[in-house]
């Protein structure tokens, strides 16, 4: 089957995209939404010079939707529209067990008549991220929470090392609830590496981010 993968260049949809690829099916782009204000991807923080370059490394177009609050829901809609003109029969989505999320998402795709996948839905947070690290895909630390996480995590890669101070702060390692942000940078669906530069560590309230290029 024909998909749309709604990509957020971190690590759950792109385990989302593998499993939909080990399965046999097929992707037909990726779908991204931006944060009009910024002209960055919404919650990632992808500029538009690294999606770019994550079409590049997946072999997949890339569907961009800006937005603001008030119209996410329609840009979306409209991105599921245009990734069936593509050929899509369904939209796939990286969400684990939040109901509010795939009821969200599975109206969206109701309004266009796409079938929703979550092929991540309801598996164990930690042993998906276990899947992840051992599958060999590298996803760096892109946000954190600090108020609950040290600084010390940002820029480092998701691996067995930074999981144990995870899971010695208490937080949920898979990060289902904010504590933290990823971009993967390589693994199997990736035909090449990206390859980036670090920068400044900016604060923003009880968040911090790290500047990726």
């Amino acid at each position: 089957m024909k998909f749309a993968m709604s990509y957020s260049c971190g690590k759950d949809s792109t385990l989302a995209l593998h499993k939909m690829i080990e399965q046999g099916h097929e992707p037909v782009c990726l779908i991204v939404m931006i944060n009009e204000a910024v002209n960055r991807s919404y919650f990632h923080g992808a500029d538009p010079a690294m999606l770019e370059r994550y079409s590049k490394a997946l072999n997949l177009p890339i569907i961009t939707c800006p937005a603001d609050g008030e119209s996410y829901q329609s840009a979306f809609e409209a991105g599921l529209a245009k990734a069936k003109t593509m050929g899509a029969k369904a939209a796939c989505f990286g969400d684990i067990d939040i109901e509010n999320n795939r009821k969200w998402e599975e109206d969206r795709c109701k309004a266009v008549g796409l079938t929703p996948c979550l092929p991540l839905w309801q598996q164990g947070r930690e042993e998906l991220v276990h899947e992840l690290i051992g599958l060999g895909y590298k996803c760096i630390i892109k946000s954190i929470n600090r108020t609950i996480l040290p600084m010390e995590l940002l820029g480092k890669f998701l691996d067995k090392d930074s999981l144990l101070v995870m899971k010695s702060a208490g937080i949920d390692i898979c990060g289902e609830n904010g504590e933290y942000h990823t971009l993967a940078t390589d693994g199997p669906v990736f035909d090449k590496p990206l390859v980036f530069q670090t920068g400044e560590k900016i604060m923003l309230g009880d968040y911090a981010v790290i500047d990726i290029k």
